[in-house]
């Protein structure tokens, strides 16, 4: 059991009363988890402030609290006050798992895309260069070859640092990491040790979170602002805000690119649907990614292989023996000879790179038949520029559902189509229910045309007012296309 005083070590205190000796037997900051002997932590959410649950974590049995707003002493109860409880949390976790992240090399990948996508590469990279190692992203969390489920883009800090605590646990040297803007916004990685820090690109995106892009920059570049002399920043410099995530860390600055020099380039030779052949510092070496957005991905992950000491010939044999990430410019297997994607891509930049790279790779003989929408309670600044961006680049566009949360998803379709040119109105249908735009997309389909499926990706559900429903891209592909198969045949 801990002391109070331990896990408050390098935590900024205000003000304390009560004793500071007093073992603890948790932390929480949900007060609906507060037992005898534990500590809460009163952190103001975007959503709640913790601060009202005070009396009631007391009144369950909590040995302690740390708050920010001044309390008047409480019988029996140590009270810790701080300028940031968020902050504090991350700290206060950190020492509570006896600092894990200080026990493995923490790769932290921030950027509005392609983070999933290269802390993936990464994981697998190590896995096959033998190291035990972690994987903390939106698809899945990973414990060497234990896989458990992600809830969100970056837990809590409890949740991050009890999982890098089973990682050291497990042997793990390694863990690579997702850094959403959010989570750093939030503080919700405060107190880790993080070896290297990298930055992939910043689009529009989260709006509704920030409020103003400049916001959305400067959460993103407090990452690298918190970085220890002894660490690695590692930014694409092509992104005009790479040397911005650069400006007063006190990180070792490092850069990689495809337009610009840099301390990682590559070079795109070739592009096609099945995959990418790239010069990454003079080596030519085959990938099974696609696209010149993978290239950046791929660069990246190369530099952090660099970084920590790996032979650079090594990293690239291993990186190009590595599959695609789940829903990541996934071509999925059909029984016709449609070429069907599927993409998580759900920014405009993001659809804007995927539905590039499919013109890119076309042979004109074609359709690109884009079936796409946009996320409920989420940035709707971003809704007309999707819809532009899939009209200008498709031949055919199918608007439908996403996760409409709590709206109306024809309301967030209307958004969307606010963004289409009237000379592109006959090119587009409005399907809501999801199903039945990917069926129609099949059903307009001839040989070789291409289907992009854009914006779930790998996720498995549809999150409809509160539920979340099953719903698979992939899986309701190739059911369909079983179907529409066998009613061929019937009709032949």
């Amino acid at each position: 059991m801990k002391l109070l005083k331990d896990i408050l070590y390098k935590v900024s205190l205000t003000a304390t009363s009560g004793d500071m000796n007093i073992p603890v037997a948790s932390v929480h900051f949900d007060s609906r988890k507060v037992a005898k002997g534990d500590v809460f932590v009163a952190v103001a959410g975007t959503q709640v402030d913790g601060h009202q649950f005070i009396q009631k974590a007391i009144a369950q049995g909590a040995v302690a609290i740390v708050c920010e707003h001044a309390m008047d002493a409480q019988p029996g109860v140590a009270v810790v006050q701080t300028e940031s409880s968020s902050k504090a949390l991350g700290i206060i976790a950190s020492n509570y798992y006896e600092n894990p992240s200080s026990k493995l090399k923490l790769i932290a990948v921030t950027g509005t895309n392609g983070k999933t996508t290269t802390v993936t590469l990464l994981f697998h990279l190590f896995r096959k260069l033998g190291y035990n190692a972690g994987l903390l992203s939106t698809i899945l969390n990973k414990i060497n070859d234990e896989s458990l489920p992600s809830t969100h883009t970056t837990g809590d800090a409890l949740q991050i640092n009890q999982l890098l605590r089973s990682m050291v646990d497990a042997g793990c040297t390694h863990c690579f990491m997702e850094a959403s803007s959010h989570a750093i916004d939030q503080n919700r990685i405060a107190g880790l040790a993080i070896d290297v820090a990298v930055f992939s690109n910043i689009t529009h995106d989260h709006l509704d979170y920030h409020h103003t892009f400049d916001e959305y920059i400067k959460a993103k570049k407090k990452l690298f602002d918190s970085l220890t002399p002894g660490a690695f920043a590692l930014v694409n410099i092509d992104d005009k805000r790479g040397s911005i995530m650069l400006q007063n860390t006190r990180a070792e600055k490092r850069t990689f690119g495809i337009q610009t020099m840099a301390d990682f380039k590559a070079r795109v030779i070739s592009n096609s649907l099945t995959g990418l052949e790239l010069d990454i510092d003079n080596f030519k070496i085959w990938f099974n990614l696609i696209g010149k957005f993978n290239a950046y991905n791929l660069v990246a992950a190369y530099g952090v292989g660099v970084l920590l000491e790996e032979d650079p010939q090594e990293v690239l044999t291993a990186l190009s023996s590595l599959p695609p990430v789940p829903g990541r410019f996934e071509r999925v297997p059909l029984k016709s000879k449609v070429i069907a994607i599927i993409d998580y891509a759900h920014t405009p930049d993001a659809l804007d790179n995927v539905l590039k790279t499919i013109e890119s790779i076309r042979t004109r003989n074609e359709q690109v038949i884009t079936v796409t929408g946009c996320g409920g309670n989420r940035d709707k600044e971003k809704r007309p520029l999707m819809a532009e961006i899939a009209c200008k680049l498709s031949d055919r566009v199918i608007f439908t559902s996403d996760n409409p949360r709590d709206e109306d998803p024809e309301v967030i379709i209307d958004d969307m189509k606010r963004g289409v040119r009237p000379s592109d109105y006959r090119k587009t249908l409005t399907i809501v229910d999801r199903k039945e735009a990917i069926k129609t997309a099949l059903a307009l389909a001839k040989d070789e045309d291409i289907i992009l499926i854009a914006g779930k990706g790998h996720e498995d559900y549809q999150e409809i007012k509160g539920i979340k429903n099953h719903f698979s891209d992939k899986e309701t592909l190739l059911k369909l296309d079983i179907l529409m198969s066998n009613d061929q045949k019937g009709k032949g």
